[in-house]
């Protein structure tokens, strides 16, 4: 069976400074014509960043979509052709107090992708320290939490931690240990 849809045109609707809105006109495989409202995104990059000590680094922050201050992995947008792993190590060191030898893919999935193209690319922090000297931006206020597996585990499970892009890299986390 053909899936593909076919794009006719493009309509903006809203354009700001990181994400554009638009209302696409699309041919369906049986060729009748659709209109799709896509939320389009830079891209960010999530960091899985563990201590020596096997805790988990999180940041507790308010998400007014949520309604509510959400605990999650690190996390931020990419730049304009900013390279996903150079983001990772930026984002870790704004939003925490630590840095990284380096980053390691795990993998890149979309977030939303009936109706949003954002891709958030996850890495592993490598050999972590509390050495950053960076700060969170202007807008963006969070707090720092080490957790063990058996906390993330009972949270999982309570649904206090609930955020999509955490919860995969935590199950990921989880997993390596058994």
């Amino acid at each position: 069976m053909e899936l593909t849809e076919t794009l006719i045109s493009t309509t903006p609707i809203e354009h700001n400074s990181f994400l554009r809105i638009d209302r696409d006109q699309i041919r369906l495989p049986n060729g009748n014509e659709h209109a799709r409202i896509v939320v389009r995104h830079p891209g960010a990059a999530c960091i899985l960043a563990v201590t020596d000590d096997d805790k988990v680094v999180l940041v507790r922050q308010w998400r007014h979509a949520a309604g509510r201050a959400l605990l999650e992995i690190p996390a931020g947008k990419l730049d304009a052709g900013e390279d996903p792993a150079q983001c990772a190590l930026r984002e870790l060191g704004e939003e925490t107090p630590y840095t990284a030898e380096c980053m390691e893919k795990i993998f890149a999935f979309y977030s939303a992708p009936g109706f949003c193209d954002e891709i958030l690319h996850l890495y592993r922090a490598v050999n972590i320290t509390p050495t950053s000297s960076l700060h969170p931006d202007q807008d963006e206020f969070v707090e720092t939490e080490l957790w063990t597996r058996d906390q993330v585990r009972q949270a999982i499970q309570s649904g206090d931690i609930c955020d999509a892009k955490t919860l995969l890299a935590l199950q990921y986390w989880l997993m390596e240990s058994v």
